[in-house]
């Protein structure tokens, strides 16, 4: 290896990830963190850790010049960025080698062609791919919008043009929507990848959604590692992956196979990458039924980086995509194309969010947490019991992966290892996820039965979605013992101190006892909560105020966009729950407001 110091560049789950990754390799790993990641998983598990200081993910994840000083005084000389982040960032991968140090990632060129979503539709019509309907230039105005319905109709979604991970996009199903999910789409596309370019496509309305996960070398072989299904999403944000995909006919999945590749060759892609389609029929009466001759595949994009659901890929080849990361960037070459396949893998994202609330995010501190175990039963974790769940990130806090002889098998474990899964403190997507992977449309043994779509969860699940129990008092106060560990930082970098335990008791309380913690009301979807006696509309969580389009003394109908909140890296509209008039507007853009803080009341 060309490398023995990785910075790793982010924190959660794919910093653990990597962390772990690098002891099997014999690597030493590095870990940064902002200052509400003082004490998390991913700095524990590193061999060393440097702080980035205080201050929003612009100036600490996101810092170069911050990122570039640390590997610097820390002696790295490789760098992997996980993902999300600055993961498919082409400036940040060029600065990384500008400094003579190993971007464990693709080329900055490659970043740069393909990060660019519409220059991505254009390299991958040149290679003889389908394409949807779409721009072929971003678009600036919300006008653009409406002359593209007027030429191909609706419905029709406005998308970032650059980054990914469902951020940024917005349905748009009749000419009254157009003007707000433009401007809400290049608003979430701003906050979280700094650019707010949009491009527009035609949506298919109930597609699967099908992947293939690839590696390429710098001496010229591109692997596909089969494919995976990711159909199972809620805001376009996929909950359940597995891999194979099920139930797909082989001429697609050649088809497939055969533009990953060359869309990869054409810009002369090294590292890991996932080639995004939507596959559908034009069957109505059974519309996922795929292998008639009415099938269509589509491309959709490039990921130039790891993806969140790689584990379904590695429990089905047997191989290590971080660790291959590394291999690719030492320049070795990958040895083999297309690997053997055994068995079926299932992976369920488990999230801090609330379904009966439309999935609105959940911080909160995580009381408890018992995961689960098992024959085929792998876990992915970023926290552990006793956190804090920011709002500041996102909602993720791990994935349950598992594996099994067959589809029938992994579904069965998956089952298993939903029931046994406790997560208290915050409301979290489990009880969903169990009713899923039951589902008969999903749990179905024969492709005439299979009706997984990737609007399966907002139209096929019965509501009121089921959600975690918020924490009782007894729960948010249980005592908590003092440790013998104590954390400093000298000249920013994180080392621990262990005491001996009586100088701990001497020092401390016999026991630290939480405050109270009043039980999470529950809001229903895209509600601000039900009215207060006095009228007030209240914060439901945790965030930041990204726009107030109402003012003082209008007039406003039941269900109306009263203000929209942004928390976890997603915008929640708070709707008016009855009609009334402004009164009292404190809501002001920008502005971070804590849960069931007063942001106007509603005069009947």
């Amino acid at each position: 290896m060309v490398f023995a110091r990785v910075l790793i560049a982010n924190r959660g789950e794919i910093a653990v990830r990597v962390a772990r990754a690098c002891k099997d390799a014999g690597l030493r790993s590095i870990a940064v963190y902002g200052s509400e990641d003082r004490d998390a998983l991913h700095v524990q598990l590193a061999d060393e850790a440097f702080s980035l200081g205080d201050g929003p993910v612009g100036d600490t994840y996101l810092n170069i010049d911050r990122l570039l000083d640390i590997a610097h005084r820390a002696g790295a000389d490789a760098v992997h960025p996980g993902y999300g982040f600055g993961s498919e960032s082409a400036e940040f991968a060029r600065r990384v080698q500008d400094a003579g140090l190993t971007w464990i990632g693709p080329p900055p060129a490659a970043i740069a062609a393909l990060g660019d979503k519409v220059q991505a539709r254009a390299i991958a019509k040149a290679v003889g791919a389908t394409l949807l309907p779409g721009t072929d230039r971003p678009i600036d105005t919300a006008d653009a919008v409406r002359d593209f319905a007027g030429q191909h109709g609706f419905p029709l979604m406005v998308k970032a043009a650059h980054g990914g991970g469902g951020r940024g996009l917005r349905v748009v199903r009749a000419p009254e929507q157009i003007d707000e999910a433009f401007a809400s789409a290049a608003r979430e596309a701003k906050a979280s990848f700094g650019r707010a370019e949009c491009f527009i496509e035609r949506y298919i309305d109930a597609p699967r959604h099908i992947e293939t996960q690839c590696l390429a070398d710098a001496h010229g072989t591109v692997a596909v590692l089969s494919t995976r299904d990711c159909s199972i999403q809620r805001r376009h944000q996929k909950l359940i992956e597995e891999a194979p995909a099920p139930f797909l006919p082989p001429h697609i999945a050649a088809e497939l196979a055969r533009v990953s590749r060359a869309v990869l060759r054409e810009v002369g892609y090294v590292g890991a990458a996932t080639v995004e389609f939507l596959v559908w029929t034009d069957d109505v009466e059974s519309p996922t039924t795929l292998g008639t001759p009415t099938t269509h595949a589509a491309f959709l994009e490039v990921n130039a980086r790891l993806q969140v659901e790689h584990p379904v890929t590695e429990e089905i080849c047997g191989i290590d995509l971080v660790r291959e990361q590394f291999r690719i960037a030492a320049g070795e070459a990958l040895g083999y194309e297309d690997p053997p396949t055994f068995g079926h893998a299932i992976e369920c994202r488990i999230n801090a969010e609330d379904p009966a609330a439309g999935f609105a995010p959940s911080p909160g501190p995580l009381n408890r947490l018992r995961l689960p175990g098992g024959p085929g039963v792998r876990l992915d974790f970023g926290f552990v019991q006793g956190d804090r769940v920011s709002a500041s990130f996102d909602s993720m806090l791990g994935k349950i992966v598992v594996r099994g002889r067959d589809r029938t098998q992994a579904i069965e474990r998956m089952a298993r290892a939903l029931a046994e899964l406790e997560v208290g403190g915050v409301a979290t997507s489990t009880g969903v996820l169990s009713d899923i992977i039951v589902h008969p449309a999903f749990a179905a043994d024969a492709a005439s039965k299979f009706a997984v779509h990737t609007r399966f969860v907002e139209t096929e699940l019965d509501p009121p979605l089921a959600a975690t129990t918020p924490p009782t008092l007894a729960d948010a106060s249980e005592e908590v013992q003092p440790t013998g560990r104590v954390v400093v930082e000298v000249g920013g970098k994180r080392f621990e101190v262990v005491l001996p335990a009586g100088l701990i008791r001497a020092a401390t309380p016999t026991s630290i006892r939480r405050p109270p913690r009043p039980p999470r009301r529950q809001a229903p979807a895209g509600a601000a909560g039900p009215a207060n006696p006095d009228g007030s509309v209240v914060a439901p969580m945790q965030g930041v105020i990204v726009q107030v389009p109402v003012s003082e003394g209008e007039m406003v109908q039941a269900g109306q966009t009263l203000v929209v909140l942004e928390a976890m890296k997603m915008e929640q509209p708070l709707a008016a729950p009855k009609a009334g008039t402004v009164r009292g507007l404190t809501a002001r853009p920008g502005e971070k407001v804590a849960a069931g803080t007063v942001l106007l009341h509603l005069d009947a």
